[in-house]
């Protein structure tokens, strides 16, 4: 079985400046390590907080490398420098709210600022993008919540068949 590629995008001005490490890509690659059982590898973008940046990395994940997860790290909060939403939502063919939606109530459980999050997700051609707050605990609590309809959402867009490990997902895929 061929490993998937999957995007893994870290949207911070000081990452990308080498000001201090990126920790939010690699704690999305230390989750999907324990979530996903098919073989994959990440294909790894770190750009700073600007809107034309992001657009051109999830295009090229999208559209030139095929992926079909991307999950972006940072950039949702309420800050003017916080834009990967309105990035996201200009590449996406379709926004997919319930994503956001349950994402930011499952974190709310853990931290009352969770409502100040914006993320969101959506579909590019094969692709489903979804966004991710900036800290690894918190991308691991949004996982969890929406992992289980991941591997179905990117069947429905015509994406590589994703299989979850079942010790920390169940995928759901309607019976036939």
């Amino acid at each position: 079985m061929p490993e998937i590629l999957i995007g893994v995008v870290t949207v911070s001005d000081r990452a990308s400046q080498g000001v201090y490490e990126d920790k939010g890509g690699p704690g999305i690659e230390a989750a999907l390590s324990e979530l996903l059982a098919s073989p994959w590898r990440a294909a790894r973008r770190l750009v700073p907080d600007e809107r034309p940046a992001i657009e051109a990395a999830l295009i090229e994940l999208a559209d030139v490398e095929r992926c079909p997860l991307i999950l972006t790290t940072g950039g949702t909060g309420p800050s003017p420098r916080d834009v990967t939403p309105e990035a996201t939502a200009a590449i996406c063919d379709r926004v997919l709210p319930g994503f956001g939606e349950l994402m930011r109530t499952t974190s709310l459980v853990e931290v009352p600022t969770a409502i100040l999050s914006r993320q969101i997700a959506g579909t590019r051609a094969s692709s489903l993008i979804i966004n991710l707050p900036g800290k690894p605990a918190a991308i691991r609590t949004c996982l969890d919540a929406v992992f289980a309809a991941v591997p179905y959402c990117i069947d429905l867009v015509g994406g590589a068949r994703l299989e979850t490990n079942p010790e920390f997902c169940v995928a759901f895929r309607p019976k036939a």
